[in-house]
């Protein structure tokens, strides 16, 4: 269960990676603005704001990959308390967007799911 749990943890940091791109990177194309809803106006106004948040995505994804490496390492304990604070960070900044935008679930479940089953099946493991 461990694999499994590490390999949905590496799954969502993969999502968040993308998330980044989308975000710090691609915010005015067309494409992007398809993904969040967002007007041509509405993305080059909130601009500034997307390539920070995108950037805390990416920091999430790194934490999680790190986590993933250092216990594949051999680094068991911190390579297991990176992988639950990055993953749990996940879980937690979409449960927030499902919570304060109930219009946006998909995207919270998109967000959420992966990471969570990751810290679940990997906690199990570790359990075990």
């Amino acid at each position: 269960m461990q694999i499994i749990g590490l390999v949905l943890a590496g799954v969502a940091a993969g999502i968040h990676v993308y998330i980044f791109a989308l975000e710090s990177l691609w915010w005015t194309t067309p494409r992007a603005r398809n993904v969040f809803g967002t007007s041509a106006e509405e993305a080059a106004a909130t601009r500034e704001m997307a390539f920070n948040q995108g950037f805390y995505n990416l920091f999430l994804a790194i934490i999680v990959a790190l986590g993933i490496a250092l216990f594949a390492w051999g680094w068991r304990t911190v390579g297991s308390t990176l992988v639950f604070a990055g993953a749990g960070s996940m879980v937690a900044a979409g449960a927030v967007l499902a919570l304060s935008s109930p219009d946006k679930l998909r995207a919270a479940l998109v967000q959420a799911s992966p990471p969570l089953l990751g810290v679940l099946l990997f906690g199990l493991g570790l359990a075990t």
